[in-house]
Formats: structure tokens, sequence, C-alpha cells
């Protein structure tokens, strides 16, 4: 029979046992957090050939502890990274159930299966009206407004078609982003009716035999741009370079320099001077091929007439679906259709200014104040967005534990997913899927951000931001051995 002081000495050799076990698993501990720092150090140490102005912040994501910090509080270029402040702001602000809604109106009567009134388009901002969603054929959601026009008996329009873009302030393109450039797909410009990415696709084939002109696309092909075509076909690769070019405010398409005769068609998403007109053109020739006639103009207002108008269909997009293009696609268009909705939604002004100071709410509400950062739009295409590594890991460990947290880390690429650019890049076990980021590239800038998780099953915030980099590539490369150690050693 055990006496009390058996008992007692008994519960004391538990404890004590607990007690060493405690004492061990932390020495582990110790020494496990040790040779994730150094490994770190090492690997930052390397990284810095490659940039000369480099940020680093790992921070777990439970504790809050800093794992590892190297010029955590310096401002940076951010590039894209940016995306993650705009998206975090929407997902803290509006939610999942913000939808855009673009509304198709008419005035007038119905007689003799036509409309003897006028239609009106009002734009919501709305960055999805394309072929992304519908296997491509961009005319799709005009396809669908004009079966509803003929399911109510109307096969012609007699007034004028409105398209209305008030909710959206100009100008369409940020006044920070570089102007040599505005023919490029990610500064296309941003208005409350868009269409197709506001870009045309053009493709250029190379002809039939050397010196025969070479053959141009458009996709979609509506006239909104001229062509001039000086391209010819060689039959030396080494003479194959092909220029696409539109001079900004001109709406003459330039196709020059020399394409290989056995070369694939060469494309590029050239952007439209004139985002209204192309949806209004668009919208026409769809209702026309579904034989619904418009047999009036096209008329841009910001504001819808008065009269006495009656709602027939319309267009909702969520914000998920937008989301998921902003940061697995790096969409800047986007993310800037993005900002200005959260800024006539929450301030009342459809501007860039308005989008801002939504997101710099968000920021003062995660601790991050006025002042202490320079933000300039939504995408990170002006090089004026400059952030600390510190201050993105912030924002990451904020949004991690959100109540919509789990809808935010669901729109970011992961390592290894397919048809995206990180396809091949950590792809390889243990990385694979353990690693949800963003990615960033401006000239001399190479930025990534987001989550990892290591072998012990920690997850961490991480932000890694490269400036005067001596190429691009070898900083990705740089910020994948980084990543390869705290996935081994974290």
């Amino acid at each position: 029979m055990y006496t009390g002081i058996d008992r007692f000495l008994g519960a004391r050799r538990v404890h004590m046992w607990a007690l060493c076990l405690l004492l061990w698993h932390l020495a582990m501990s110790t020494g496990a957090a040790a040779e994730l720092r150094t490994g770190l150090s090492e690997s930052v140490k390397a990284a810095r050939k490659v940039s000369s102005e480099m940020s680093v912040q790992v921070v777990e994501i439970a504790s809050g502890e800093e794992i590892y910090s190297y010029n955590a509080d310096q401002l940076r270029i951010i590039a894209s990274n940016t995306k993650l402040l705009t998206t975090a702001a929407a997902f803290d602000t509006v939610g999942p159930a913000f939808f855009f809604e673009t509304n198709v109106l008419w005035r007038g009567e119905r007689r003799d299966r036509g409309l003897q009134g006028d239609v009106a388009v009002l734009g919501g901002g709305d960055p999805n009206i394309s072929g992304r969603h519908y296997g491509g054929d961009p005319l799709t959601v005009f396809r669908q407004w004009a079966q509803e026009f003929k399911r109510l008996g109307v096969h012609r329009i007699e007034g004028d078609l409105f398209l209305v873009t008030g909710l959206f302030e100009p100008p369409l393109v940020h006044p920070d982003w570089p102007r040599d450039q505005l023919h490029r797909w990610y500064e296309a410009p941003v208005a409350a009716l868009s269409f197709s990415d506001n870009c045309v696709l053009v493709r250029i084939w190379p002809g039939m035999a050397p010196g025969e002109p070479a053959r141009v696309e458009m996709i979609p092909d509506l006239g909104v741009l001229r062509l001039e075509n000086s391209a010819r076909t060689t039959d030396s690769s080494r003479r194959h370079k092909v220029v696409v070019d539109r001079r900004n405010g001109s709406d003459l398409l330039q196709v020059s320099g020399s394409i290989y005769r056995r070369a694939a068609p060469v494309e590029s998403w050239i952007t439209v001077p004139d985002p209204v007109s192309y949806f209004g053109v668009a919208l026409k020739t769809a209702f026309e091929e579904e034989g619904v006639e418009l047999l009036g103009g096209l008329r841009p207002t910001m504001r819808l007439p008065s009269g006495q108008w009656r709602w027939v269909t319309g267009y909702r997009s969520d914000l998920m679906t937008t989301t998921e293009v902003i940061n697995k696609r790096s969409q800047n268009f986007f993310a800037e259709s993005l900002l200005k909705a959260l800024g006539a939604r929450l301030c009342g002004s459809g501007s860039w200014r308005a989008g801002r100071q939504v997101i710099e709410e968000f920021l003062e509400r995660v601790g991050i104040l006025p002042g202490e950062y320079r933000l300039a739009d939504g995408s990170g295409l002006s090089r004026d967005n400059q952030f600390s590594a510190r201050q993105l890991t912030t924002v990451l460990r904020y949004m991690f534990e959100h109540e919509k947290g789990r809808e935010f880390l669901l729109t970011l690429p992961y390592s290894g997913e397919e048809g995206l650019r990180w396809e091949d890049r950590l792809a390889d076990e243990p990385y694979r899927g353990n690693i949800f980021a963003k990615t960033g590239s401006l000239l001399g800038v190479s930025t990534l951000s987001g989550y990892a998780k290591g072998r012990s099953g920690k997850t961490y915030a991480f932000s890694i931001l490269c400036n005067q980099t001596t190429g691009n590539w070898g900083a990705m490369k740089a910020q994948d051995r980084i990543l390869r150690v705290l996935v081994d050693e974290g």
C-alpha cells in the first residue's frame, strides 16, 4: 500500500519527467530556430549579390515571433506586391459579398417587334466583361443581353445606345505610369465600362514566302484600330523581330520588322485609345449578330439622361473571381478597376485618390500609419508604391487571422500551380503547394511576399523585396533559395 509520502514522491517523479521533456523540447526548438536563422542569413547574404537594396522579413503566424529580419524597415519599391494591399483592403471592407454590377435599361414603347426608344448601359466598373470566363468568346455577355431583348419581343432598337460611365472619374490612365508603354496590356485604361480588358489581341503570321508581307489578325476585329503593316517575311531566323506599336492617343496600329517564315505566330495585346467606344462597338456587333438591330448612335455620357427608364437585364461579377485574376494573373487593369470601385462604393468617388483612401484607412486599422509608406495606385505599376518588408508581413499576418482570411489566401498563386508562372517554380516536393505568394516585377525590382509552411507544420508570413537588381531572373532564384530554407528548416 502506498503511503502519502510514496504518492508525493511518485507525483514528483512524474512532474520531473514532464519538466525534463519540456526542457528537451525547448532545447530542440531553440536549436531548430537557430538553424533556421542561420540558413536564412546565409541565403540572404548570397542574395545580396544580385540585389544591392534588399529587405527580408519572416514572422511566425501563430506567435507573431520575428524569425528573421534584414533591413525590414527600409522602404522599397514593391511592384505588384501592391496588389496584396488592394485585395486585402477589399476583403476587409466590402468582403466576398461584393459584386460589380452592370445594368441595362430601356425607355420608350415596344411596338412591332421593336423598341421605339433608347437603351442605356450603366457602367459598374466591372473588368470581367470579356471572353476570359467564357471559352474565349469576348462577346458572350453581350450575346446574352441580346437574347434577353429577343425574349421580350424586341428585335430592333430605333433609338440611341447611351453608355453611362460616371461611376469612375478621369483620368483613365494613372499619371505615374510610363508614357512610352501605354499601348501595352499592363497599362490598359480604366473606365466604368470596359470590354475585353480594353485590349485587342494582335496576331502576326509569316507570309507564304520570303519577302511577302506578314499577315496580321486582330481579335476581336471590330474596326477600332486602323492597321499600318510594313512587316515582311524573312528566311533568316536571326532577323526575326516583330514590333507592334500604337502611339499615345492614336487609333493607328503599326506592325513592322521581320518575321521568320517558319516561326509560330507572334502575339501582342494592345490597348485601345477609347475603351467606352470599344465597349459600344462590341455590344452593337454582338446584338446584330444575334438578330437585334441597333439603329441609333453610340452616346457616351457621364450621367443617365432623364426619363422613365426600366431595367431589362444586367451582369454581375463577384470579388473572388476578380481577385483571383488580380493575384494569380497579376492583371493590373483588374486591380485598378477594383481600386476605383472601392473608392466609389466607400468614399463616393471612383478615383485613384478615393481608392487610395480606402487602402490607407485599412492600413491604419492594421497598425500602419499614414506617412510611414508611399502609395500611388492599386496594381504596383507606379514606382512610387514603396513599403517595408515589415509592413507587408504585418498585413499578411492580419489577413491570415481575418474572418475572410481563407478566401484571401485562396486568391494567391501557390508554388507549382499549373497554368501560371508558378508552374515550374518551387514545384518539387516538399515545396509544391506549401508557398502561397504574390510576385512583383519592374525593371530592377523583384519582390515576393506571402505565406510558407515549414516541415514542422508552422506557418510563416514572409516578404522578400529586391531593389536595384542585377537581373530579375537571378533575384527570383535567390528568393527561391530563401524559401527552400524556410520550408526545410521552418
